[in-house]
């Protein structure tokens, strides 16, 4: 992985025709035509720190018990595969009765954890399709039912040239099937697309599957690896 987090240092002289976008390639990396951004933690800040920080002032013990036992990551990507918020809500709250405020207030205040767009790399986003070099899409793991609400707030997710939704599909990342489903709905070739993610098990999955992949620390970050790939201007 350390070499496609950084390597693919090469001229960018005409590659805007069509032979160079269909044939350049080196060290082993063939020319980026598709590029899919991941969402949460990418393009958007989204956290429950900002909602459970304060319901779990001065108890960080209990801050703790509750999203690793209660609230876990687990239960969360269920949901991000389809099962619906109230049927996991009640399994929940079923399960531990004395935490059933907090556990209501993940979903029942599930907007108030989205803190806003990362601007610097919606910049970057916004740049690439300017540019006209590349199809956009997004791959996220995302609920069904809480999705439109991201879709009704942040304009530039109706700027991707294509989505894919893990709780519209009842998959997610990092399932391989997830990934070919991506790849086959937009007649996508792995070695030409390029693949950012802030999780770094979803960054593997996707390697392993042929794809090229930024795994995403920061903007600045993500714009240096752009740019030594070439792939800004």
């Amino acid at each position: 992985m350390a070499s496609s987090l950084k390597a693919l240092k090469r001229s960018t002289a005409n590659f805007g025709s069509a032979e160079s976008r269909d044939y350049y390639h080196t060290q082993n990396h063939f020319v980026i035509k598709d590029i899919i951004f991941d969402l949460g933690g990418v393009l958007i800040d989204w956290n429950p720190a900002y909602v459970f920080d304060p319901l779990f002032e001065g108890r960080p013990k209990d801050r703790e018990f509750f999203f690793n036992e209660v609230c876990t990551s687990d239960w969360n990507e269920e949901q991000d595969a389809g099962r619906p918020l109230r049927e996991a809500t009640e399994l929940l709250v079923a399960q531990h009765p004395d935490w059933k405020q907090y556990i209501e207030a993940y979903y029942g205040r599930w907007e108030e954890m989205l803190g806003g767009p990362i601007e610097d790399t919606v910049s970057i986003f916004r740049q690439l399709k300017e540019e006209r070099r590349f199809k956009v899409y997004a791959l996220t793991n995302w609920s069904a039912e809480l999705f439109p609400i991201a879709l009704d707030r942040y304009d530039f997710l109706h700027w991707f040239d294509g989505r894919v939704v893990s709780g519209e599909e009842k998959m997610r990342k990092p399932a391989s099937e997830f990934y070919q489903l991506m790849l086959d709905r937009f007649h996508l070739q792995p070695s030409t697309t390029l693949f950012i993610d802030d999780n770094k098990r979803n960054i593997d999955a996707a390697a392993a599957m042929g794809i090229q992949c930024i795994w995403f620390r920061s903007p600045s970050q993500l714009k240096d690896d752009l740019l030594q790939r070439g792939l800004l201007q």
